[in-house]
């Protein structure tokens, strides 16, 4: 027999002075008690939402093909804290998270379920408010490091002098090259990127200054090259330390003269352009090693600007992970609401070899299997997820810029070489957080800022995880 809702003017005054919305359905999912905030959160007036099915009121993103309360139904295990969406009465999409339990009657039967939900709308401002304070163009970024280079960046775009970008591959460094030209006085003019690497010498040649009809057999029309079109903007000369000495010699010039000469051409033209050239090895090293040419080296390096890789500044992962998934959801017309906190600890301890690139073709591959809600361990690549036995292998190196203190002895600690170990999902968690804290000298608010939770999440799960802070004669 459903759950018939009996007044009970006692319940209804408690369930409205919860700030969080609540609703009770009976086993034929007709919604039985509805309070203030769920009438407020939802636009919907309780009288309008007794009665009715959960599903044409409570309308979330999860409804039709994963709904929270259902599985808590037949698994009789209570979820918490699930982030989904919901439509309110005005068509608005709404972030909340729910929390489920089944409701008993008093010789324990079960007669219907009870879903609470929290407005996440001021969070999630929050969320963006601060992404909005570590960006630049589509540069995310908290690292102080990288901060520093945001600081400088107008100041180094508002002049015209050459840039040198260095840092690992898949590290950003063509989107701050564009950065620098959209901040620039050449905004409105062409920005033209070239890889280096990508071609032979004699076709790079070509490409960079253009040919006249003529100038060899297959050419038989004028073609502009890539400084001719890049006039009155910007070029970008990615991986140049791929370049024979040679070609050095030509771009020597047209960065000392201010002009160059096509393939076959007998005048030179005028270049007025910016140059901006990057590179994933040390031009400094190369130049000593006599593979680079030292006068060319000069030229380009007035200005260097140095990119960390993503190792060195995991405190981005979460802000990237968002960041990146808000992109694909647009692309692919898909509502993925983030990653579990299982999947967040495995990227974060991840080494990620090909830098923001990698996590970004990581998210991808989640966003093939993973049809909505959170990503999970199953929807990443196979080599990230635990094996069968719940357990990863993980290589561990020490996580550079953190204090080597020693930890206590049942917490798994990086060792100076690298060797492999096996790690619960808890175990690696642990020990993020541990090493987090010492990073930051035990201070728990600083820590929670770089974590991206907030405090009192940070001392629950210190508390879970048997994290305690050592005496302060022996931080």
């Amino acid at each position: 027999m459903p759950f018939q809702k009996q007044p009970d003017c006692k319940h209804e005054i408690i369930l409205d002075s919860i700030a969080d919305g609540v609703f009770t359905v009976d086993l034929e999912w007709k919604i039985t008690s509805f309070n203030c905030a769920a009438e407020k959160i939802t636009g919907i007036p309780r009288e309008g939402a007794l009665g009715r099915l959960c599903s044409d009121v409570f309308r979330a993103n999860i409804c039709e093909t994963d709904c929270a309360l259902k599985k808590t139904m037949l698994t009789k295990r209570q979820l918490i804290n699930k982030p989904v969406y919901i439509i309110n009465n005005r068509g608005k999409k709404i972030p909340i998270s729910v929390s489920t339990a089944v409701f008993k009657d008093e010789r324990g039967k079960i007669i219907g379920g009870v879903e609470t939900f929290r407005d996440l709308s001021m969070v999630e401002e929050l969320r963006k408010e601060l992404t909005k304070r570590h960006r630049l163009d589509d540069i995310i970024s908290k690292n102080h490091e990288m901060q520093k280079i945001f600081a400088i960046l107008p100041e180094i775009a508002a002049s015209e002098s050459t840039v040198l970008i260095e840092g690992p591959s898949g590290s950003g460094k063509e989107l701050f090259a564009k950065a620098i030209h959209n901040l620039s006085q050449r905004r409105k003019r062409p920005f033209v990127a070239v890889n280096c690497a990508a071609m032979p010498d004699t076709l790079l040649e070509s490409e960079l200054f253009g040919y006249v009809a003529g100038a060899f057999t297959d050419a038989k029309k004028n073609k502009p090259g890539r400084f001719a079109l890049a006039q009155g903007g910007t070029i970008f000369l990615d991986e140049i330390s791929d370049i024979s000495p040679a070609l050095q010699i030509r771009l020597l010039r047209v960065l000392q003269e201010k002009e160059f000469e096509p393939l076959g051409g007998t005048r030179p033209i005028k270049a007025d352009v910016r140059v901006l050239v990057s590179t994933n090895k040390s031009l400094e090293v190369l130049v000593k090693e006599g593979r680079f040419r030292e006068d060319l080296y000069y030229r380009i390096n007035v200005m260097k600007i140095i990119l960390p890789p993503l190792l060195e500044r995991k405190e981005d992962i979460p802000l990237l992970i968002d960041h990146i998934i808000d992109r694909f959801n647009r692309l692919r017309g898909k509502d993925i609401s983030g990653v579990s906190e299982e999947t967040l600890v495995i990227l974060m301890h991840h080494d990620y070899p090909g830098n923001v690139r990698e996590l970004e073709n990581i998210i991808e591959h989640a966003f093939i299997l993973c049809k909505s809600g959170l990503i999970n361990p199953s929807h990443l690549p196979s080599c990230l997820i635990p094996k069968e036995s719940g357990q990863m292998f993980a290589q561990v190196e020490d996580t550079p810029g953190r204090a080597n203190l020693s930890a206590p002895a049942d917490l798994p600690m990086a060792r100076p070489t690298a060797r492999p170990v096996r790690a619960s999902l808890t175990a690696m968690e642990r020990r993020f957080i541990y090493e987090t804290l010492m990073s930051n000298n035990w201070n728990r608010l600083a820590t929670a800022r770089e974590l991206g939770i907030n405090k009192t999440t940070l001392w629950r799960k210190m508390k879970k995880l048997n994290i305690s802070a050592p005496k302060p004669d022996q931080r």
